[in-house]
């Protein structure tokens, strides 16, 4: 057993390739993040969802202040910057709930969050419906673990009126796993009065199921609506087991300094609590530090950073784009992502990220989002927007160049 508490054979499972693992000389790319990770040898990198966009005025005064903030963490305790992250997210995505609670776990990133969710599926032999389509870290984190999985398409739950059907139709695994907002498409369950997500925590509550959400692209959510209903409200009052993942690593442009926070109700939260410390002790207190002042400074502008970005960048991508080859996939929630369909049937999503590389511009395939039919995903693109919008203007004339060789 390793001293993270994971036993040998679950580690001999990361060493066996997925299904559809890439070249085996290491040639290819076996999943998305190691096209990510190529993509930041690239010119134009419009792969990753992180933020990769400059400071604005104000997040420069806190890049000025990095040796004061480095000594202030020296100056407290752990818990002290540990309840400040907390304070000032929740406070910023407008969650009493879990703000009174108080009981998120901090971790360096939504990846550890997610893979102690894992250990618990897999702890107690518990299968999982999770949506499709969605990153395929989730499915190569929960696979890796060896948790059972099944598809559970995002359409079946775009009806609100018809969700708990669906669930009690197609869904037959002992956990339920969504993404509000989903990345890549914006599809969200959580906004308005919720009555998408309220009719999935009735089915889960009626069946006895685990109820499992990623918010990680949540603060999308809050910088296009300018609020977010309590979810924490509806997860206690339900009586549910669910766990909750939200994260500030797609948000804010801190060179990959964030934190993730890991939230356990029903019966779940000492199983998690003792899981959890099994994995980390604390996240860097100069790292909560920053992030909290980041997050601090949303508040002060109501998310205005963070909102221009997306929105200037999706703006540009649509009307550079939408056309002909390309059709830009409207989503619910406008996240730091745009999702495109591919019009001509002879253009498929591995053709066309081959030869927007050869001219130096990396998107994402839609093939590794469509995790049980990988089929399905040839016929779309995933486009990062998260990126300083001179660059991304530049890139997005060498991607119309691209597309205009198959208007013909």
């Amino acid at each position: 057993m390793t001293e993270a508490g994971i036993t040998d054979d679950i580690v001999s499972t990361f060493l066996n390739p997925r299904q559809n693992a890439g070249d085996p000389a290491g040639r290819g790319a076996t999943d998305l993040t190691q096209h990510e990770i190529k993509a930041l040898k690239t010119r134009y990198n419009l792969a990753d969802a992180h933020t990769h966009q400059r400071q604005s005025p104000e997040q420069e005064k806190i890049v000025a202040r990095l040796t004061e903030l480095w000594h202030e963490s020296e100056d407290h305790t752990q818990a002290y910057f540990e309840d400040r992250l907390r304070s000032a997210f929740f406070r910023l995505h407008r969650q009493p709930t879990a703000l009174r609670m108080d009981r998120a776990l901090l971790s360096y990133s939504a990846s550890v969050s997610t893979m102690v969710a894992a250990m618990y599926l897999r702890r107690h032999g518990m299968s999982v419906a999770l949506v499709e389509p969605c990153f395929d870290n989730l499915t190569d984190l929960l696979r890796n673990m060896q948790v059972p999985l099944e598809a559970l398409p995002e359409e079946s739950l775009a009806d609100p009126a018809r969700a708990y059907d669906r669930l009690a139709e197609e869904c037959t695994a002992d956990a339920v796993y969504l993404v509000d907002p989903n990345n890549p498409t914006g599809f969200t369950l959580a906004s308005g009065g919720m009555e998408g997500l309220r009719e999935v925590v009735r089915f889960c509550a009626d069946h006895g199921r685990l109820l499992v959400l990623d918010f990680c692209f949540a603060s999308f959510a809050l910088a296009a609506e300018g609020t977010r209903a309590d979810v924490y409200a509806l997860l206690e009052e339900s009586g549910i087991d669910y766990l909750a993942i939200e994260d500030t690593g797609k948000t804010w442009p801190l060179q990959d300094a964030k934190c993730a926070l890991l939230t356990a109700g029903g019966s779940l939260q000492r199983e998690i609590y003792d899981l959890h410390t099994s994995v980390l002790l604390n996240v860097s207190p100069f790292v909560l530090n920053v992030v909290a002042r980041y997050v601090e400074d949303s508040i002060e502008d109501g998310m205005g950073s963070v909102r221009r970005i997306v929105r200037e960048n999706a703006a540009t991508a649509r009307n550079a784009l939408h056309g002909p080859v390309l059709e830009y996939q409207e989503p619910m929630v406008e996240t730091s992502v745009a999702w495109f369909r591919i019009r001509p049937g002879h253009l498929t999503a591995s053709r066309l990220q081959e030869e927007l590389l050869a001219d130096e511009v990396y998107v994402l395939p839609g093939t590794y989002f469509y995790w049980s039919a990988p089929e399905r995903g040839e016929r779309f693109v995933r486009v990062a927007l998260a990126r300083e919008p001179e660059m991304f203007r530049l890139a997005m004339d060498r991607m119309r160049k691209v597309l205009m060789r198959h208007e013909r």
